[in-house]
């Protein structure tokens, strides 16, 4: 694990003033890591130190975000500890594997299913307070998606709120603020076992993890706070703005695979 090394005090206030930014998002709709990955890039890590630290400091956010639902009763313990034990698993099984996984296979597909996320949010009728039939059982949300998205979530990253509150919503029947109590369990599952994974190993700068993770915890006690007092109104637009602000950042990375595609298309 790093130190503070050679970044500045004032560089580290700075990222846990982004950090509050994200986990505000991130407690509601998901998608803090568009805002303080490149922060972390832009600090001077190195990726691996940055996803790194990332896991640690958004650990602290959903924390507090399920803290907060906790404490409304929005979260059903009972069933969910299965899912967040193997979304926790997942993870630890991506974070292994990262090195050789096809990444840009998941880089190209990963902005085709967010922007999917995006229209499924914005041009469903029926998401809102009520609940509908599941289409699965929890014991096989647990077994499939959650451990599966965990597993992206480990190896990967963008998106994975976002993905998770498509399976609770479409597979499991939740109405989108019990959605969003559960989603935050899982994602904090998957953040520490990711985080379990990058402590082993090393690449963690412990400083700015904690620094931002303070600004990470305050930013989703604010923001769950708006998405109990608002609900889908606030929630569904959310999720569609941050499904296509993560996608078209991925597009418009030149690493991406579809980047040269997409940018043959605008020259034409």
């Amino acid at each position: 694990m790093d130190f503070l090394g050679d970044t500045h005090l004032a560089t580290v206030a700075i990222l846990a003033g982004v950090a509050l930014v994200a986990g505000f998002i991130d407690s509601i709709a998901g998608g803090g890591g568009l805002v303080s990955v490149p922060a972390l890039l832009s600090a001077g890590l190195d990726p691996i130190t940055a996803l790194a630290t990332n896991k640690l400091q958004s650990s602290f956010g959903s924390f507090s975000a399920v803290a907060a639902y906790g404490r409304a009763r929005l979260i059903d313990w009972r069933s969910a500890w299965p899912m967040a034990l193997m979304a926790f698993a997942g993870a630890i099984g991506g974070a292994a594997l990262i090195t050789v996984l096809p990444t840009q296979v998941l880089a190209a597909v990963m902005p085709i299913m967010l922007i999917v996320v995006a229209l499924y949010f914005a041009f469903s009728p029926r998401l809102g307070s009520e609940e509908r039939p599941a289409r699965i059982s929890k014991c096989l949300f647990a077994c499939t998606a959650a451990v599966g998205i965990g597993f992206y979530d480990g190896c990967f990253g963008p998106g994975t709120g976002s993905f998770f509150m498509v399976g609770f919503v479409t597979l499991l029947g939740f109405p989108i603020m019990r959605a969003t109590a559960h989603t935050k369990l899982l994602n904090f599952a998957s953040n520490v076992g990711g985080l379990l994974f990058f402590a082993i190993t090393g690449g963690i700068n412990v400083v700015i993890g904690i620094a931002m993770g303070v600004g990470q915890y305050l930013g989703a006690q604010v923001g769950a706070r708006v998405a109990m007092q608002n609900g889908a109104r606030i929630i569904r637009p959310l999720l569609v703005v941050v499904c296509c602000a993560m996608a078209i950042r991925l597009l418009l990375d030149p690493a991406n695979p579809l980047h040269a595609t997409i940018a043959r298309l605008i020259g034409h």
